[in-house]
């Protein structure tokens, strides 16, 4: 950080301005970015004002992290995560160095948080490898999330918020070692999509044609679906609470996506995928594992290539880079791609007109009329 003309704004070495400020115990951060000395003033000005204000009038609520993590694991829809005990696990890390910190006090400048991050990236795990940079990504994206709810939503008795200022952004930690993503051909999805259990074989299927995260597919609900009847057709819509970026998430089916719900109907109750009775919990499991193993040792013979390494390693998340190159491939715009993919991007998906899902029903058709998927052969594959 540079030096400024005005205490409580500094400059980094790209020359965004900051803010940086302690107001009678209550810690000031923003990030503002490329703006003017000028607007940054009047920016420190005006949360400097409304903080004054707050305390003035007895307004300002002072929360810990530690209380903030206890009213995250006790509500409802956390806790009917299926990832709630993984939150938990990440939250036991942070707690002992950001617990007693009010959250107003937790962004990237902060020790604690330095000091965090220092010691996880140094802890050596029973394997004797080093914590890798995305295992702390994990644990700062739980601590993201719960800055976000605190300030966005959780509400004091007087209705302000836990937190009185936007969440601060948070540097996570770039793994230089990190996996490439590995988007299947239409050949080798066909190979992989064989070897896979049936119940496997139609959540696979189902998130090449639709982009949507592991998490969405295994935690989809039939009380999630809606239907479109001027289009003849249903949508998903997943609650902001169960999507990694805390939007709303629209699910839109073509006729790939749409054969493996009627598929699936009548077989659980609640959720549309399970196995033996059960919700399916994890799509990179054991079966997955072994699919792709068996599929990888027939690649050469079958597909008459040798077989890239990473197919041996590809995951369930790269069937939605697959979707997302199929997207792009077929000429839709970046903006729908973003939308279709359940990136951030500020609108609320659940204010779609028809007119403009169906102009996003259009573009995910185009990721199954270009080559067709198999669909009714891997839904009859046997278990």
């Amino acid at each position: 950080m540079g030096r400024s003309r005005t205490a409580g704004i500094t400059v980094d070495a790209k020359g965004n301005r900051v803010i940086c400020k302690t107001v009678s115990g209550i810690q000031l951060f923003a990030r503002l970015g490329a703006v003017s000395q000028e607007q940054a003033e009047g920016e420190l000005a005006r949360l400097v004002r409304e903080t004054k204000e707050k305390i003035e009038r007895g307004r300002c609520t002072r929360r810990t992290f530690g209380q903030a993590c206890v009213h995250y694991l006790s509500l409802d829809e956390i806790k009917a995560k299926r990832s709630v005990d993984t939150d938990a696990y990440h939250i036991a890390l942070l707690e002992p160095y950001l617990g007693d910190l009010e959250l107003s006090a937790i962004h990237d400048d902060a020790p604690k948080l330095k000091e965090f991050k220092k010691h996880r990236l140094a802890t050596v795990t029973k394997a004797g490898r080093k914590v890798s940079p995305t295992t702390v990504k994990r644990s700062l994206e739980v601590l993201r999330r719960i800055l976000r709810l605190a300030s966005m939503k959780w509400r004091n008795e007087d209705e302000t918020p836990w937190l009185a200022t936007a969440p601060p952004l948070l540097d996570m930690p770039k793994n230089p070692h990190a996996r490439k993503p590995y988007p299947l051909a239409w050949d080798e999805q066909r190979l992989l999509f064989s070897w896979c259990p049936k119940h496997l074989a139609e959540m696979a299927l189902f998130q090449v044609n639709t982009g949507t995260r592991e998490s969405e597919v295994c935690n989809l609900m039939w009380s999630w679906e809606q239907e479109i009847p001027e289009l003849s057709t249903s949508v998903f819509i997943v609650p902001a609470g169960m999507v990694k970026n805390e939007e709303d998430r629209l699910i839109v089916l073509n006729y790939t996506a749409r054969a493996v719900i009627k598929a699936r109907r009548g077989q659980h109750p609640t959720h549309v995928f399970a196995y033996q009775g059960e919700p399916v919990s994890r799509m990179n499991n054991t079966a997955w594992q072994r699919a792709r193993r068996e599929a990888a040792e027939v690649y050469e013979e079958e597909l008459k290539r040798p077989c890239p390494p990473l197919f041996a390693r590809v995951r369930d998340h790269d069937l939605k880079h697959t979707f997302g190159r199929r997207l792009r491939s077929a000429g839709v715009s970046n903006e729908t791609r973003k939308v279709l993919l359940g990136h951030k991007n500020g609108d609320i998906t659940t204010h779609y007109s028809v007119p403009e899902i169906a102009e996003l029903l259009a573009a995910v058709q185009k990721v199954c009329t270009a080559k067709g998927t198999p669909a009714i052969t891997l839904l009859r594959t046997a278990a």
